[in-house]
């Protein structure tokens, strides 16, 4: 069985409430639990911190052991090093994804620390961006 993981950085835990007219009406705990169900014979478990240093501990933690990371780094995408270097060092791949089109949006958020070291992005497609990334890691 195939052990995948999300984690979201800053502010995506807000999704819902924040921003409706970009990020949509539906939480993530409801989106999850639906992926959870749809996908059954997959692991995915699943990490938010709006704190850069957390998110960086977390994909140490499971860069070494899972099958795949489906992040969304948020803000920290446009402007953590950091981030970048921890998806660089890791063995496991990363898809980078973001809910909005990042290149229909403020210039700084055209920049990704975490693509030029991930195996792919996938934005603009609301939630479904995350399993999009997951059906990749399926193939």
């Amino acid at each position: 069985m195939k052990k995948l993981i999300i984690i979201n950085g800053p502010n995506l835990n807000l999704l819902g409430k924040r921003e409706p007219a970009i990020y949509g009406s539906h939480t993530f705990t409801e989106f999850l639990d639906e992926i959870k169900t749809k996908y059954h014979n997959v692991t995915i478990d699943y990490f938010q911190s709006n704190i850069e240093g957390e998110l960086i501990d977390k994909l140490q933690e499971v860069g070494f052991s899972y099958d795949g990371i489906v992040l969304n780094a948020a803000a920290y995408t446009h402007t953590s090093i950091g981030m970048g270097d921890a998806v660089k060092a890791i063995e496991t791949p990363v898809v980078e994804v973001h809910i909005s089109n990042t290149f229909n949006r403020e210039e700084f958020r055209h920049q990704s620390y975490i693509s030029p070291n991930s195996r792919g992005v996938i934005l603009g497609f609301g939630l479904q961006s995350y399993e999009l990334a997951i059906q990749s890691f399926l193939i």
